[in-house]
């Protein structure tokens, strides 16, 4: 067994190809897969590798002064979590929408532990409002006690939601999360922009932080991960249900149907019924041999956060 690793920085990077190359030879020199966005504005990855690889590299990017004090957060998981190992230079290591030279992390809202966060949220006041800032099939399977939950498919519709939505954080202290912090560095800097909100918090660390510290605090249900575990439970709560025969459910499948694919919440026994399809019309074409078909995705064993010792 090895490591999944996840991390972000936002630093000033002169010359994003150069890192790029850089990483491309550790990662192939450590069997590492997973992603890695590089911009001008910083570095975001999730890799996963043996445990002495994901070792080896944290310790290569500490070498880099740059990169020294990144907060690499671990789980159990290994390089088949992931397809391939894929690397690349966008404008936004987190898509926003937002021009990254006019909305900056330095704008962001105050960054709170998780101690802080679970004092807040255990003793709430009345003005605090809770923002999940993930999408709609994140927030679906877990998010925190109270969270607003945008119905939003891309993190880049979540300003669209600010905008139509100011009455919501009006003269509010604003708690924004989301997996591991990267999102809300900006998207908290945003809120701020419109000048409505009394205070805007964000989690440090994110969900993963918050839960490594509270496995029983005040997120419930799974944390949605973009890797083949897919989700990690943190509590036995289950907020979903499958969409096909609306039983209480939280796991996650891919309708079989290629040209479909969709993502969507089954029971075992619907997925028995169907044929790992999301739909009767999927479920013929499949069985027409009309479609082109993939083997079903065999999910990672569920994972159970526990509390660090």
């Amino acid at each position: 067994m090895g490591k999944i690793l996840l991390y972000y920085k936002y630093t000033e990077i002169q010359y994003p190809k150069r890192i790029l190359k850089w990483q491309k030879q550790i990662c192939t020199d450590l069997n590492l897969k997973g992603r890695i966005l590089i911009g001008k504005e910083g570095i975001n990855g999730t890799v996963g590798g043996e445990d002495k690889a994901i070792e080896r590299y944290m310790a290569t990017m500490r070498k880099n002064e740059q990169f020294a004090d990144i907060d690499f957060k671990l789980s159990d998981g290994d390089a088949d979590y992931f397809p391939r190992m894929a690397i690349k230079v966008r404008d936004e290591i987190c898509a926003l929408g937002v021009d990254p030279e006019k909305l900056t992390v330095k704008d962001g809202g105050v960054h709170l532990e998780p101690e802080q966060v679970h004092e807040l949220l255990s003793n709430k006041p009345d003005d605090l409002v809770i923002l999940d800032a993930r999408n709609n099939f994140e927030s679906r399977i877990g998010t925190f006690t109270g969270s607003i939950t945008p119905d939003i498919s891309n993190f880049r519709d979540l300003p669209k939601f600010i905008d139509e939505n100011p009455q919501l954080f009006e003269n509010k202290q604003v708690l924004m999360h989301c997996t591991g912090g990267v999102r809300c560095e900006r998207a908290t800097a945003y809120l701020k922009t419109k000048d409505i909100a009394k205070e805007v918090f964000q989690v440090n660390g994110g969900i993963v932080r918050y839960t490594e510290a509270f496995p029983d605090g005040h997120f419930r249900g799974k944390n949605y991960v973009f890797d083949r575990r897919v989700a990690v439970r943190i509590t036995d709560d289950v907020l979903s249900e499958c969409d096909l025969c609306d039983t209480a459910c939280d796991t996650y499948t891919n309708c079989v149907n290629m040209k479909c694919n969709a993502h969507y919440i089954s029971c075992e026994l619907c997925i028995t019924k169907t044929k790992n399809t999301c739909s009767a019309a999927c479920m013929e074409l499949v069985a027409s041999e009309k479609v082109p078909v993939r083997v079903p995705f065999a999910t990672a064993p569920e994972q159970r956060v526990v509390a660090k010792k």
